[in-house]
């Protein structure tokens, strides 16, 4: 397949992508890495009338991580950076944890941060760990900018709060806590593949050990990520057992409303939702003891 006829723009700026974006509206679309863009075009799902290349843009891309202030992430940063990252992998394992399952090596390479979390797949893993991590988003336009907390920024399958005039341009990931551990699964036909269900837990405990904070949220069982921290905080003030854990997990399993596929029915991914709570809270509370 080929995609429409289109224009090409290599941004040579911030301030010339958004100018750009702003003239074409929905007309345009940012080409970073290209993974789930390019793969729609050519099918013609998607027939932007301009592409506005910002690969050149420095300033997009990078990560700034610092022992005081939140870490920074470049939205044009690609998977692989993060994935080599020490520091990601010190500070955020539950991202570095994550990575692995992301499509392949190959995608990797050119699939960004950004890029992914515009796209919203409710199957991909990096929207559900964003809002795990209470990540915020920064969101430029020609003429403004806004933050945007990750959990109000999914409004559906493959729908976001970003305008036609706007370009998510950050991401910026607030400090853990000390005692805080995570955990990262996930249910997939095959590695690389989407993921049937997928979990990210995190768990922070305090002095005493009880537990002070706890997230839970799915990947690929609803239009967007599905935020079960609710059913995480039945863990908060008491310390993590076993028997906790499972009435989380069977609140958990209620909380989720999959809607099946070719690959698993719906009885078939609350099922699995259920062992993956268990398994990744287990994880989670153990590497939280940890200090992991």
């Amino acid at each position: 397949m080929k995609p429409a006829p289109f224009r090409y723009v290599a941004a040579t700026s911030l301030a010339h992508a958004l100018a750009l974006k702003s003239e074409y509206g929905d007309e345009a679309k940012f080409l970073a890495g290209g993974q789930s863009l390019m793969p729609t075009m050519n099918f013609r799902l998607a027939r932007p009338m301009v592409l506005i290349d910002i690969n050149g843009i420095d300033e997009l891309s990078g990560i700034h991580l610092s022992e005081t202030a939140p870490t920074r992430i470049g939205a044009i940063t690609r998977y692989r950076a993060l994935e080599r990252d020490a520091a990601i992998a010190k500070t955020f394992p539950l991202i570095s944890e994550a990575l692995p399952e992301i499509a392949h090596p190959q995608i990797r390479n050119r699939g960004t941060i950004g890029g992914n979390l515009s796209h919203a797949d409710p199957a991909s893993e990096m929207p559900a760990i964003s809002v795990a991590l209470r990540a915020r988003l920064r969101i430029q336009s020609a003429t403004q900018e806004r933050w945007v907390a990750a959990a109000d920024f999914f409004l559906g399958s493959l729908t976001t709060d970003l305008q036609p005039d706007e370009m998510l341009t950050e991401i910026e990931l607030p400090q853990p806590k000390p005692r805080t551990g995570s955990c990262f699964l996930e249910i997939a036909r095959r590695r690389g593949d989407f993921a049937i269900v997928g979990i990210a837990a995190v768990v922070t405990l305090g002095d005493s050990a009880q537990c002070i904070d706890a997230r839970l949220v799915f990947c690929g069982v609803g239009e967007m990520p599905v935020d079960a921290s609710e059913a995480a905080s039945l863990l908060i003030g008491q310390t993590v057992t076993d028997d906790a854990i499972c009435a989380v997990a069977a609140s958990a399993q209620q909380m989720i409303d999959p809607g099946g596929s070719v690959h698993a029915t719906a009885d078939y991914q609350r099922h699995i939702a259920g062992v993956l709570t268990e398994r990744a809270l287990t994880a989670a509370n153990r590497r939280a003891h940890h200090g992991q």
